[in-house]
């Protein structure tokens, strides 16, 4: 599932969707993470991308998923987009990700303890996994969000202790890399599964286009 919210737009913004929709300037994204996961999606789409990790101090909103990752996506893309000017063309991207079981949001595991007890909760359950992704171009701010559903094999305690072991919970929603070890542990999923990697490219490339942005005119 996903869905975009509502825009905050000011005039200057359409100036540069136009140029961008006339070829007049080659898109290019200013993502605001440091996440290698998210670096790799946009490499593996062909879009051209700087980094500038964003300073943003991620907050939850009790009892409502999507609003923290939205939140948390448009804090991150407006810190960047206020402390590195985008370059002509350029699109400041911020992505959220956090897992959810029930009504509780697990996000990064603060050591092995907790990574051991999420892995636990989530063995043998279906949880969703809820991304906030948010675009800056110009004056206009448009986010959205999208989940997806991942149900997990029950893990036997030797599979459990091996894997955080190897350390890939680390820095990690709900302490699980999907596209790594943690793919052992999947029985099943529903939805975009690059949402579980990280970043969502449905929505991405939905958001592009609602900015006037065609899929894939970002290629040579």
């Amino acid at each position: 599932m996903q869905q975009r919210a509502a825009d905050e737009s000011s005039g200057c913004a359409w100036a540069l969707d136009a140029s961008l929709e006339r070829g007049e300037e080659q898109m290019r994204v200013l993502l605001a993470s440091r996440s290698p996961q998210r670096s790799a999606i946009l490499t593996q789409l062909g879009i051209p991308f700087r980094v500038q990790p964003s300073e943003h101090d991620e907050q939850t909103v009790p009892g409502d998923p999507v609003a923290t990752v939205e939140e948390n996506a448009r804090g991150k893309a407006l810190h960047v987009a206020a402390r590195v000017p985008p370059e002509p063309g350029e699109v400041v991207l911020g992505v959220d990700t956090i897992v959810v079981l029930g009504d509780d949001i697990l996000g990064k595991a603060a050591g092995e303890v907790q990574a051991r007890e999420y892995l636990l909760r989530l063995a043998g359950r279906t949880h969703e996994v809820v991304s906030g992704l948010c675009l800056v171009a110009g004056g206009r701010v448009t986010c959205g969000h999208a989940v997806t559903s991942v149900t997990f094999r029950p893990l036997s305690k030797d599979a459990l202790d091996r894997y955080l072991a190897s350390g890939e919970w680390r820095e990690r929603a709900g302490a699980y890399a999907i596209q790594g070890l943690g793919s052992s542990f999947i029985q099943g999923v529903r939805g975009d599964y690059f949402n579980v990697v990280g970043l969502p490219v449905a929505l991405l490339a939905d958001m592009l286009e609602e900015s006037g942005v065609g899929t894939l005119s970002w290629l040579p």
